[in-house]
């Protein structure tokens, strides 16, 4: 298997300046794509990533549809036409359906449901035949856990998006998966202490998830050996039942 199977390509990682998304840019440039990495805030983070990759940062929030035009422009303008969309970007809130406010419930679909959906409107439009796109869900839409309904039923909207857009974009060898990680080391999962040690007790493999295992499992669907793999959400949560 050729360390640079992504040789050529260009790819675009929203929500790539931490976590599992740093993991996954990190990832896509190793094995030789041209790695644009959007962020929201975190503009240090992200021009560092950017340099040690050597792809280019861009600011841009994925719940408007005119930045996510501005991110796809950027793109073409640094590296030309797209192959790779990673739908990395997430925010997350828990809290019982009967405490949730109107301004949580946009918050979160706005980024994690509108924000995905539009990018792979864009992706449609914009890459070309034979690309990839990989969107992040998570396991709590199988394990449902009390607390989660506002986030997993914007997560669950994501899967249906790729199951969809396989259908639609199949014809051109465009294929679309979702990736639904387990308990990560990230800063979503170090919010919740009581969680922290548990986790690793979750998974027939007793640790918790890194995020370059996840960022792995997102490579090789961008690559030419997972060309047969469409309209799958893959869990890649070290066998854990639920987030």
């Amino acid at each position: 298997m050729s360390s640079q199977r992504l040789s050529g390509k260009t790819a675009i990682v929203t929500g790539a300046s931490r976590g599992i998304g740093r993991a996954i840019a990190s990832s896509l440039a190793a094995q030789g794509a041209r790695v644009v990495v959007n962020y929201t805030r975190s503009a240090a983070e992200a021009e560092a990533l950017a340099a040690e990759i050597g792809g280019l940062a861009v600011q841009a929030d994925v719940s408007l549809v005119a930045d996510i035009r501005r991110l796809f422009d950027a793109a073409e303008a640094a590296f030309g036409p797209i192959d790779i969309l990673i739908n990395n970007a997430g925010v997350a809130n828990f809290q019982p359906i009967v405490e949730s406010t109107e301004e949580q419930y946009d918050q979160i679909f706005s980024v994690n449901a509108r924000g995905t959906f539009f990018c792979c409107r864009e992706a449609a439009l914009r890459l070309r035949d034979g690309g990839r796109i990989v969107s992040i869900s998570t396991g709590a839409t199988v394990s449902s856990p009390a607390g989660g309904g506002i986030y997993c039923g914007s997560k669950a909207a994501i899967e249906q998006f790729s199951r969809i857009l396989a259908r639609e974009l199949g014809p051109r060898g465009i294929t679309a998966n979702t990736v639904s990680p387990g308990f990560t080391d990230t800063d979503m999962l170090n919010q919740f202490p009581t969680l922290v040690g548990i986790a690793a007790g979750m998974s027939p493999l007793g640790r918790v998830g890194q995020p370059a295992d996840v960022a792995s499992v997102v490579a090789w669907l961008c690559s030419d050996e997972a060309r047969w793999v469409t309209g799958q959400n893959i869990q890649a949560g070290g066998g854990a039942s639920m987030v």
